[in-house]
């Protein structure tokens, strides 16, 4: 059982007091050590190897980790103390002892070796468990580590239009501006559009010649109501067209000279641009939640 392995002797290093007291980087060296000794491809003849090895990592994570080091320190000197009782007690200091823990016990007292047991039985189940969570935490890297291609394989075929496929494309808007006068920030176009319903989110894809960005409002119809308007800076006036349509015609008020219109695949870039900043939204969404 792990609670029971002398962590320290595992690694060839002094156990007890003199052992708490090792530095990490003692710690480290002597596990390079003894890693280097008891490494399988060293041993191609012990059929324990692999096992002795495996050992040797558990300890070394042990010792590794503060809590984990701190409970199995505390552990053994529990077990001092209780040899050390063990050793001072003749056999007229046990007999008195005896009487003394049995008047305790008449008494409603708690009984001190009692106590040191229940203490110890305390410490090595949390050691037990702090073992238990060091080694799912390193099995859970290994299989992140080795799921990663198949990971990056499905997300890399799952991109394109599913991936924003859960958010209401009628409550998002196009936004764009020249990059000329009074420039437009996310806070800028937040207050702008807050004139019109709850904005949930605003994000921005800037150029060098122009401005643009998505607005994502709380309902369809406060994307409606700001779509038939002017807004912003006279000087430089954001032009806004919803991302996905309404079921219901919409009557645009703003005279925009049709020369003037952006195309609408220029308004916020590339339609790849589009699809990963929904999905980003809509994970942000779901985090919230």
């Amino acid at each position: 059982m792990d609670v029971e392995v002398d962590h320290y002797d595992a690694l060839g290093l002094p156990s007890g007091e003199e052992g708490s007291r090792l530095s990490e980087q003692e710690i480290n060296k002597a596990y390079r050590s003894k890693a280097r000794e008891l490494h399988p491809d060293k041993r191609p003849d012990d059929p324990n190897a692999n096992a002795n090895f495996q050992k040797l990592q558990t300890s070394y994570s042990v010792l590794k980790d503060e809590t984990a080091r701190k409970l199995f320190d505390d552990l053994l000197r529990v077990k001092r103390e209780k040899i050390y009782r063990r050793g001072q007690q003749d056999s007229k200091r046990r007999k008195m002892m005896s009487d003394l823990e049995e008047r305790e016990r008449t008494a409603f007292v708690v009984d001190p070796s009692t106590e040191a047991r229940q203490e110890e039985a305390r410490i090595a189940c949390q050691l037990k468990e702090e073992i238990a969570r060091i080694k799912k935490m390193s099995a859970g890297v290994t299989t992140f580590e080795q799921d990663k291609p198949a990971r990056e394989k499905k997300e890399g075929g799952d991109s394109g239009d599913s991936g924003a496929s859960g958010l209401d494309k009628e409550k998002v808007l196009k936004v764009s501006w020249e990059k000329i006068g009074e420039d437009y920030t996310a806070q800028r176009l937040r207050e702008i559009f807050e004139e019109f319903g709850d904005v949930e989110d605003v994000v921005i894809k800037s150029s060098k010649k122009k401005g643009s960005g998505l607005v994502v409002m709380a309902s369809k119809d406060d994307a409606v109501a700001a779509t038939g308007n002017v807004l912003g800076n006279l000087s430089n006036p954001l032009t806004v067209l919803p991302l996905q349509p309404a079921s219901s015609p919409v009557v645009f008020t703003a005279e925009i000279n049709e020369l003037d219109r952006p195309e609408l695949s220029n308004l916020v870039g590339a339609e790849a641009f589009e699809n990963s900043v929904l999905e980003k939204m809509k994970r942000a969404a779901e985090r919230q939640k």
